[in-house]
């Protein structure tokens, strides 16, 4: 039996511009603006929300299955999902489209200029989860808002249990959509932000969301996370880092480590303290996809931060 992983698989190419934004805007020519930075520092990582996930899952010894599309430049992603021991059955090529992929240029100050092409991705609902067999668990990540929308349905059909996650997408789903989506799905997992914006878009509170749900997580950064379950909140602290290198994928981490506590079963205790120590490792290393440690690494954290071991 498999976790479904549908979202977005992407490439994020970050630079660094070694000064500072502010002394090259200036306000009063803001509407002639033409920049050109330079930017000696790049690098490209391996991203998207269903490759991050994913990631993780194999960290804890899992076997996902990605749902996602991808462009005619995915040879290397590809690759590095062969290396990982990661399956791609269901990782659909676009042809004559390009991967998903993210442009950030960084300053001096942390502030940052994205742009964001969604290529593949917007084709996301060529993907059918209903004609993948043997799935016993779900998650629907940020993804093309039809692709989305369609793998929610797909589950619901299916009577696969599964996780809405709508993160960046919130923007461009309806209130409709979202109540839609949270009335099919068995879980609901958004960070503090998106748990405000999904409540002014569908009219509903966090009480009346978290109601149409078995479980409703919400991640607060630093302050940890909450679960809502059975009319109660269960608080889950945050687990300290070695380091804050790059907070880039921590919530995919965390995500990852809720799948895997759902997929063994676990109570909502120890799936929201496996989550935390998800995303405190990934913290500590930059790129979405550059911590490299072991299932005896992780229990470790695990025991260290709570005294027990997770498995």
């Amino acid at each position: 039996m498999s976790i479904l992983v549908c979202g977005s698989m992407a490439y994020d190419s970050i630079m660094v511009f070694h000064d500072r934004f502010k002394n090259h805007i200036l306000p009063e020519q803001i509407h002639i603006l033409n920049l050109s930075f330079l930017v000696p520092e790049m690098r490209r990582e391996f991203g998207g929300c269903a490759g991050n996930i994913a990631y993780n899952l194999r960290l804890l010894g899992a076997d996902p299955l990605i749902v996602a599309t991808v462009g005619d430049d995915a040879a290397p992603y590809f690759k590095h999902l062969d290396e990982l021991g990661l399956r791609r059955n269901h990782v659909r090529q676009v042809e004559g489209s390009f991967t998903a992929q993210a442009f950030i240029t960084t300053d001096l100050d942390d502030n940052q200029i994205t742009a964001f092409h969604p290529g593949a991705m917007m084709h996301s609902q060529l993907n059918q989860v209903a004609d993948i067999p043997g799935a016993s668990l779900g998650i629907v990540s940020p993804d093309g808002p039809e692709g989305m929308l369609a793998h929610v349905e797909g589950f619901a059909a299916g009577g696969v249990p599964f996780v809405f996650d709508p993160g960046q997408a919130l923007p461009i789903l309806s209130g409709e959509q979202l109540l839609r989506c949270l009335k099919l799905a068995r879980y609901c997992t958004v960070n503090d932000y998106e748990a405000r914006l999904m409540s002014e878009k569908t009219g509903r509170s966090i009480a009346e969301m978290a109601a149409e749900v078995k479980a409703l997580v919400v991640t607060l950064g630093g302050d940890g996370s909450q679960i809502y379950v059975d009319g109660e909140c269960i608080q889950i602290p945050a687990v300290k880092a070695d380091a804050i290198a790059d907070p880039t994928g921590c919530g995919d981490a965390y995500r990852a480590g809720l799948l895997y506590g759902l997929a063994q079963g676990w109570d909502w205790t120890r799936t929201g303290r496996l989550a935390a120590v998800m995303g405190a490792i990934k913290i500590a290393s930059r790129g979405p996809q550059n911590h490299r440690p072991s299932r005896e690494d992780i229990a470790e954290r695990y025991r260290s931060a709570f005294g027990e071991l997770p498995w």
